[in-house]
């Protein structure tokens, strides 16, 4: 399948409007005509670009995570998780917060998307994630069999998912920074 190639300004133009009409109406409701009519496009257009909702809906969510955790290394796994927390700003983690609320239902009603999920935007992220561990290890900073390395993903999903059921908050740059501080680096001995 031939797609045509949209300029980045069109494209983030079109990503922007699919996370609007996600936080307007929810996934399960976002239809590709909603789409097509609110950026002014086919829907043939959609499809050929994108092949899917789910594929449309998750390449969205990955075009409004601007770095990857691949490419931060400042050197030093504080710095990087610093880094990290410091790659977006505390409205951008609400809005963000509230679009994976939303989408937690549909993703487990949706096989589709929830692969789609996990191969575009999870997947990425655990290799980065691995990969900024490893430079730790490698650097002496985490001890190799250190084995709450394997739960370092669940620790930080977990700060997510937790902070909203037991303060009713969304998480921001000072809740991220303490609780890397306070649990994350603790239980690698950092």
């Amino acid at each position: 399948m031939a797609r045509t190639r949209l300029t980045p300004e069109r494209e983030s133009e079109l990503y922007a409007a699919v996370l609007d009409l996600l936080r307007e109406v929810g996934y399960d409701a976002l239809t590709m005509d909603a789409v097509a009519a609110r950026t002014r496009s086919s829907k043939a257009t959609l499809y050929r670009q994108w092949g899917s909702k789910p594929e449309l809906v998750v390449k969205a969510l990955r075009h409004n995570t601007p770095v990857s955790l691949e490419e931060i290394d400042t050197g030093s796994l504080r710095g990087d998780f610093h880094a990290a927390v410091r790659r977006s700003d505390d409205c951008q983690m609400e809005k963000d917060s509230a679009l994976m609320r939303g989408l937690s239902h549909a993703i487990h009603e949706n096989p589709d998307l929830h692969q789609a999920l996990r191969d575009l935007l999870v997947e990425p992220e655990m290799t980065g994630l691995d990969l900024l561990l490893r430079r730790a290890v490698d650097r002496g900073e985490v001890r190799p069999d250190n084995p709450a390395l394997k739960y370092v993903p669940h620790m930080l999903i977990g700060a997510f998912a937790a902070r909203q059921l037991v303060e009713d908050r969304s998480v921001d740059q000072a809740f991220l920074t303490d609780y890397v501080e306070s649990v994350v680096f603790p239980a690698l001995g950092v």
